[in-house]
């Protein structure tokens, strides 16, 4: 029998001896659909690199983003919570400094941490506790949205332009991190967030023929996308080689997703594409290499960002004071095959608008203000609205919800006041072309029932409840 509960506190951290914890490094990019890799069985973006991490590793099948836009889906990594909870509703938003971080547990296991990439969940100036160094990370090279070739970055509050492709940047700036503490005593965590392949998709593939027409003669709209998914391929290629060059790679825990579904809704695993929560705005490309413990296997059962959260904190057997709700669970008995159904997981998009975020435009004018001696032209942006708890009237459920029990998924979608309800199940029909809404009633109002209480207990958060004590 599937569990229902809405929230789920977090279980007891495993006891693992600080020799066998084991390295952590997640990697996500920006946009990159289910259907977009060679593994899932694209047919002709080349990531020979993906491909060999899957045969290598855990493919999850069935991976979920948080949600179909970026911000949301990196603050559920962040705290295993749904992103609402976190303050952080839509693109642009800022996660809540009150809320502990996957970076501040393992940080307090002894974990050494950092971030490379796309932030967008805070600020990237110095002291702010939105910041990559407020949210837990002793160091980071970061950005405050997706970003190309030759971005303005934060350089642990310190605002540089660096040349070259902002994928190929993170990445290196990952490996000068790992290669620096990897002769340590502490084990380390790196969060590696590619700026990729988000559109205006600018940069090309490294040291390949034909890189600047790659996929050109394709029957594609979208050959710039698959471009940069051959880019970051070759970046996961580079950090593998780099684990196993620094003797490390057998005791890493290697993580890749992207954040949301991808842009070519053809490709993207389900109906529709990036900002639905249809299938093809949620499912994307999960791969978990560690190979001191795990064999190749594929994962079937349904998982989600969230879940990452809980499951790393147990893994490295991380303590953490004050456990607000979390919409994750621990994958170790998912991956270990001893669990084979999940509790339902909720999304839902639509509620609020995003905020716009201008990645160098805004960091330039920092460092131009800086170099002059002028007063922060971005003040606003230093903790915006994060000391905000908001409350909800009668429209308190607008949007777009979704409510995944597999393998039944129930849409409450919520216009001007009028509510309409699709139920789909997806082992039947993935691509949710066959509404039983209407053959369903009962199944129907027992999963609205749940839905729209996970939905109140999101607004409660939201509000600020789980902060009170």
């Amino acid at each position: 029998m599937a569990l229902t509960s809405v929230l789920l506190p977090l279980l007891a951290p495993a006891v693992i001896a600080a020799d066998e914890r084991p390295h952590i490094v997640l990697v996500m990019a920006d946009d990159h659909g289910y259907g977009d890799t060679g593994f899932t069985g694209h047919p002709f973006v080349r990531t020979p690199h993906l491909d060999a991490m899957a045969e290598a590793g855990v493919v999850f099948d069935r991976f979920y983003a948080s949600a179909p836009v970026c911000s949301p889906t990196r603050a559920s990594v962040m705290t295993g919570r749904h992103p609402f909870r976190v303050n952080v509703p839509n693109h642009g938003h800022y996660l809540r400094p009150q809320e502990t971080t996957i970076a501040e547990a393992l940080k307090g296991a002894g974990y050494v941490t950092g971030h490379f990439g796309k932030w967008h969940i805070g600020s990237v100036q110095p002291d702010s506790p939105t910041s990559p160094g407020g949210a837990g990370f002793d160091e980071w090279l970061s950005g405050l949205n997706f970003f190309d070739n030759d971005p303005y970055l934060s350089r642990n509050g310190k605002y540089e332009q660096i040349e070259g492709p902002g994928t190929v940047i993170a990445m290196d700036a990952t490996i000068d991190f790992l290669s620096e503490h990897a002769g340590g005593d502490r084990p380390m965590f790196a969060v590696t967030w590619f700026p990729s392949p988000h559109d205006p998709q600018e940069e090309l593939p490294q040291d390949l023929p034909g890189a600047a027409t790659l996929y050109e003669g394709e029957d594609t709209k979208k050959p710039g996308y698959f471009r940069e998914i051959t880019l970051l391929d070759q970046q996961i290629g580079k950090l593998r080689q780099a684990l196993r060059d620094l003797g490390i790679a057998e005791n890493t825990l290697l993580f890749y997703s992207s954040d949301n579904g991808g842009l070519v809704e053809e490709s993207s695993g389900g109906r529709a594409r990036k900002g639905s929560i249809y299938e093809g705005g949620l499912r994307v490309p999960a791969v978990l290499e560690w190979p001191a413990r795990y064999e190749p296997l594929v994962v079937t059962t349904p998982v989600f960002a969230s879940d990452l959260y809980p499951t790393l904190v147990a893994l490295a057997g991380a303590e953490v004071d004050r456990q607000p709700p979390l919409d994750g669970i621990d994958l170790t008995p998912v991956i270990t095959g001893t669990r084979a159904e999940r509790p339902a997981m909720g999304f839902w998009h639509g509620h609020t608008k995003g905020q716009g975020t201008w990645n160098d435009r805004i960091i330039r004018a920092l460092l131009e203000a800086e170099e002059a001696g002028q007063p922060n032209p971005h003040p606003e942006r230093i903790l915006k609205n994060v000391m905000e708890f908001p409350t909800f009237g009668d429209d308190a459920l607008r949007g777009h919800a979704a409510w995944n029990d597999w393998p039944w998924k129930l849409h409450r979608i919520e216009v001007d006041g009028q509510v309409t309800q699709e139920l789909y199940h997806l082992i039947d029909d993935p691509m949710e072309a066959r509404d039983l809404a209407g053959t369903e009633p009962e199944r129907v109002a027992a999963m609205k029932e749940k839905l729209e209480a996970w939905q109140r207990s999101v607004l409660a958060s939201w509000s600020g409840a789980d902060y009170e004590e």
